[in-house]
């Protein structure tokens, strides 16, 4: 098994059928946290160590646009409605995913006018609590500063309400919010907008990005 972030990165067809998602997008809505409503594109106050940024979701309009929709979905926080057609074009995405989280790394920056976002990758089967620790922070220091997160993730992990997330053929997410001091955090899902939104203790959102990386 390679463990670098440079793996390949398509949302499968058999990824898809053992989540029982579907892709029927482009599925347009404002997205609100799973239990704190917020508004479209504006961030709450940080209140007991949490904060929320309003996500203009859209869900990818098909199985290997997952990388360009997460992408669009972190950039919908800051208002920008981005034509994810031309993303996907200039991420080098093609069906057989979008290859890197250094792929998407570049276009964000593009699109937010300044080297915002870097690559960090989680190289080992599983994140230790070094990798964690900076995941934790980056995730806080990102959401303080008014800008989500994109993960490229692969295989299972559980949410905060006991609902598995499988994409064994990798996925990419977005990282919108957290609470408990970053020990739980938001997640804007584009792969089904039945399961848009949902929660995550970031330590098995580490190790579901282990062995690839993400971009903060």
């Amino acid at each position: 098994m390679r463990t670098d972030i440079l793996r390949k990165t398509a949302l499968t067809a058999a990824g898809l059928a053992f989540t029982g998602g579907a892709i029927a997008g482009p599925v347009t809505t404002a997205l609100a946290a799973p239990t704190t409503p917020v508004s479209a594109s504006v961030a709450q106050d940080r209140k007991g160590g949490e904060r929320e940024l309003g996500v203009r979701y859209e869900a990818q309009p098909n199985f290997y646009y997952c990388g360009p929709a997460a992408a669009r979905n972190a950039l919908s926080v800051q208002g920008k409605n981005i034509d994810v057609d031309g993303m996907a074009q200039r991420m080098g995405t093609t069906e057989a995913g979008t290859n890197s989280i250094n792929d998407i790394t570049p276009v964000l920056n593009k699109e937010t006018g300044k080297d915002a976002y870097q690559s960090v990758e989680i190289p080992d089967a599983k994140a230790d609590d070094k990798q964690t620790d900076k995941l934790r922070g980056d995730i806080v220091t990102a959401i303080d500063e008014g800008h989500a997160i994109v993960a490229n993730i692969a295989g299972t992990a559980t949410d905060t309400d006991g609902t598995t997330h499988s994409f064994e053929g990798g996925h990419y997410i977005s990282v919108v919010g957290y609470r408990d001091n970053g020990n739980t955090v938001t997640i804007a899902d584009s792969a089904n907008p039945n399961q848009a939104s949902y929660r995550m203790s970031v330590d098995n959102l580490a190790d579901w990005i282990a062995t690839r990386g993400y971009t903060a």
